[in-house]
């Protein structure tokens, strides 16, 4: 099987190979290394993507602007779309095993394997049912990369139901005193979503059997991305069927809503994350969520562009109130864990506003946020998982003068807390300053929304530009006064028997506070440069709309 013709299959289902294995090993020891050893190589595998990804791709052209019956070598080679590999699966109704890589996933996925990898050595303390934590964490990660690389409409549900379940387990078994509740309502709410998102699915292709002629199995749908997201295709929602494809959108948008979450479908999240074990919330925050973001730029905009021009504020208003409710609610917590998950609410709202803005300053801003809060979130909640392993509380107002105590770990919280909160130089700062420059830049003449809106659409713009930029104040506060009641102030005589991190801390920890610093001072080298092309061609989409 050669290996870069299948990368993609290999990269998806190697984590299922190592979860499979793992069912005929007994010894605890030989579990850990082994889930390691196929985390690393999954990580290492996505790695070779950077070398056989070609950035400049067609001249910026997006694959999903080429006539519906470009063969898939072609995408392989000149598209943005690239690597793509496919194989009929029911051919009753046109589905097909179809999978491939552009700049919006390609980030994704090497994020996946970064943060899975460091998940899997802060596991390495799990002592109960270890051989079925790890196969579902293995498991996890298949369906996770599923997601991010699925071309078939029909593929991507099923790798996001798949990603459901191993989930729900690791909560419901693996949590804090109330998992069971956590793991119900984090199940309920994303089958919730799940269930508007698959009538968007079967929807689509009933309507795409309209547009396109029968396929090879005699079925005239089709759940192709590249071609649902054609301008044939969008042009028969927008004209013959618009209100239909404002429904499909709202629905669609729900479903991802839900898994990023916001406002007022996130109340699971804070949940799901007190009662997960840490290397599960490391996951949660920094790569499911990122699911939800990912189904946005991929799903609901390319294929019902016309309905994301006209419902835009509906959508940019869900942004700005994550933005400030999730900020607010931060700053009332008293659990250190709980706080650091609505930080992600608020966080993630940026997401949401930059892509109802459709400006490309504000979608690129909202992409790196993806990454940037991937980094960020991984390594705050596993600063929260190492103090909660010794201390066996997270109450903030019992805490005090970790500085003292334990000054290593205090310098790597201090470098999470600042790229968290936007400090320039980290992570942080490059996506939220795109997200409001874009969202500024949409007021303007010859804008898509102003375009759209005829004009109309200044004011409203800017309230929500000036709201949402005082969302960054409020982090910066939430997370100074969190700073100060942690680590400044006397030391804590329970304190004072702290150990200083561990050799394994710092393998986790090492890793994420590179990768923040990095992503602060070399943002185009180590993210745009991925994306650009990929967003340059999303906008000529809308633009033909």
């Amino acid at each position: 099987m050669d290996l870069k013709a299948n990368i993609l299959t290999w990269l998806i289902f190697l984590p299922a190979i190592g979860a499979a294995s793992l069912l005929f090993m007994r010894e605890r020891k030989m579990i850990r290394w082994t889930t390691l050893g196929f985390s690393l190589a999954t990580f290492v595998l996505s790695l070779f993507l950077l070398g056989m990804y070609q950035y400049k791709g067609l001249g910026g052209t997006y694959a999903y602007l080429v006539p519906h019956n470009t063969s898939a070598a072609w995408e392989s080679t000149r598209g943005v779309v690239q690597l793509v590999q496919s194989a009929t699966w029911i051919p009753a109704f046109n589905i097909e095993y179809r999978v491939g890589i552009d700049g919006l996933s390609l980030p994704l996925v090497i994020l996946s394997t970064f943060i899975c990898v460091l998940a899997c050595i802060a596991s390495w303390n799990i002592e109960k049912m270890t051989k079925g934590y790890m196969i579902l964490f293995l498991m996890l990660e298949t369906g996770i990369l599923g997601v991010f690389l699925s071309l078939d409409l029909f593929l991507f549900y099923v790798f996001f139901e798949v990603s459901l379940l191993p989930m729900y387990f690791l909560i419901g078994i693996w949590g804090g005193p109330r998992k069971e509740y956590a793991a119900i309502k984090f199940f309920l709410y994303t089958l919730v979503g799940s269930v508007g998102l698959l009538i968007v699915v079967i929807g689509t292709y009933l309507q795409s059997s309209e547009v396109f002629a029968a396929g090879p199995g005699g079925a005239a749908g089709t759940f192709d991305l590249v071609k649902l997201a054609s301008a044939n295709m969008t042009g028969h929602f927008a004209s013959k069927v618009p209100l239909l494809g404002q429904i499909f959108f709202v629905l669609a948008m729900i479903g991802f809503l839900i898994k990023v979450p916001a406002v007022p479908v996130h109340t699971w999240l804070p949940d799901a994350h007190v009662e997960a074990p840490t290397p599960i919330s490391m996951i949660l925050a920094a790569v499911l969520l990122k699911m939800g973001g990912y189904g946005i730029f991929r799903i609901a905009y390319p294929l019902f562009p016309d309905a994301a021009k006209s419902l835009w504020l509906v959508f940019a208003v869900v942004g700005v109130v994550s933005i400030l409710y999730g900020a607010f609610c931060a700053m009332a917590q008293t659990d250190f864990k709980k706080l650091v998950a609505y930080s992600s609410v608020s966080h993630m709202g940026f997401v949401t506003l930059g892509a109802a803005m459709m400006t490309e300053a504000s979608v690129n801003g909202a992409l790196f946020m993806m990454i940037a809060h991937g980094i960020t979130s991984a390594a705050m909640f596993f600063v929260v998982g190492v103090v909660y392993e010794r201390a066996h509380h997270r109450e903030i107002a019992r805490f005090g003068g970790l500085a003292t105590t334990m000054p290593v770990y205090t310098g790597y919280s201090t470098v999470a807390f600042f790229a968290n909160l936007g400090l320039p130089g980290l992570c942080g700062f490059v996506g939220e300053v795109l997200v409001l420059l874009g969202t500024f830049k949409a007021a303007q003449r010859g804008s898509i929304l102003m375009n759209a809106t005829n004009d109309h659409a200044y004011w409203p713009i800017i309230i929500l530009g000036v709201l949402s930029a005082t969302g960054v104040v409020w982090t910066a506060g939430y997370m100074l006064w969190t700073m100060q009641r942690v680590f400044l102030g006397p030391e804590k005589s329970e304190q004072k028997h702290f150990p200083e991190v561990t050799s394994r801390e710092h393998t986790v920890l090492v890793p994420l506070t590179i990768m923040a610093i990095l992503l602060g001072i070399l943002p185009t080298a180590m993210f745009f440069v991925l994306t650009d092309n990929t967003v340059a061609g999303m906008f000529k989409l809308f633009v033909m709309r």
